[in-house]
């Protein structure tokens, strides 16, 4: 195809997706949650609580810069090597694992997904910059220490929104003033929300889930999405949550208090 014909292909595909997407956002409003307890359907992993058997990843297996994609490796959802997973079938096992809608959601290994400035960007929650940790497998345990510590939420519990957007300032704060190499485009700042909304909708900002999720790579044993909704979680409902946390990150509240490391006392 030419690229006028790619330019027009895309158009499409990506008009069509977001129609159902909004079709599928309207039927939420009409149709019933489900039920506490039967979030996963019957039949796929994790139905009632109940999660395959974790097992850590060995010498040789393939991981990646997401923690939820990393568990379902761990509890053999997907290919527990992460190796030779078709797209296809990654998106038929997280759509009912995290209860995604189907519009949100060619074979790759899951350390594919680490591209820098593709889907891996500067400025993790839970990663170091590719800068200092090229394999971004490799969770940095600090930072995951310090995103739960941010939580305010019922005495602590639960990461709220504007918690989000406070540790997100504080992350892009250090990375700009440690990291001569620091790239975050408007692209991946929105993405970067993105990615850390999911904490706060799939997982309801709960830290004692998350410090599974995000330590461990392990899903907690009864857990199963908060995302209630019959036809999952779309994109226009998760911009409801992606856009406030984005719009809130204010890095000039950080700018007195972090320095680069090696003026650190």
């Amino acid at each position: 195809m030419n690229s006028i014909t790619i330019v027009i292909y895309k158009i499409f595909l990506y008009s069509g997706i977001f129609a159902w997407d909004v079709i599928l956002s309207l039927g939420n409003l009409v149709r019933f949650k489900r039920p506490v307890g039967k979030v996963t359907p019957e039949g796929h992993p994790g139905y009632g609580g109940y999660w395959p058997e974790y097992r850590k990843e060995k010498e040789g297996d393939s991981r990646c810069s997401c923690p939820a994609l990393n568990a379902m490796a761990n509890h053999g959802i997907i290919a527990r090597s992460g190796r030779g997973i078709k797209f296809t079938d990654l998106t038929e096992k997280i759509r009912p694992t995290y209860n995604f809608a189907p519009s949100f959601c060619s074979f790759f290994d899951l350390e594919e997904l680490d591209l820098h400035n593709g889907i891996e960007h500067d400025a993790s929650l839970t990663r170091r910059d590719v800068a200092f940790q090229p394999n971004q497998a490799e969770k940095y345990e600090p930072y995951i220490e310090e995103l739960l510590s941010f939580a305010t939420g019922n005495n602590g519990s639960l990461i709220t929104i504007k918690d989000m957007s406070r540790i997100l300032s504080k992350r892009r704060a250090y990375s700009n003033a440690n990291n001569p190499h620091y790239s975050l485009s408007r692209f991946h700042k929105i993405f970067g929300s993105a990615n850390s909304s999911t904490m706060l909708r799939i997982f309801g900002g709960r830290t004692d889930d998350l410090r599974s999720v995000l330590l461990d790579e392990r899903l907690p044993d009864g857990w199963e999405s908060r995302v209630r909704e019959p036809y999952g979680l779309t994109m226009l409902a998760f911009n409801r949550t992606v856009l406030p946390v984005e719009w809130g990150i204010d890095e000039s509240e950080w700018a007195n208090m972090v320095q680069p490391e090696g003026q650190q006392a």
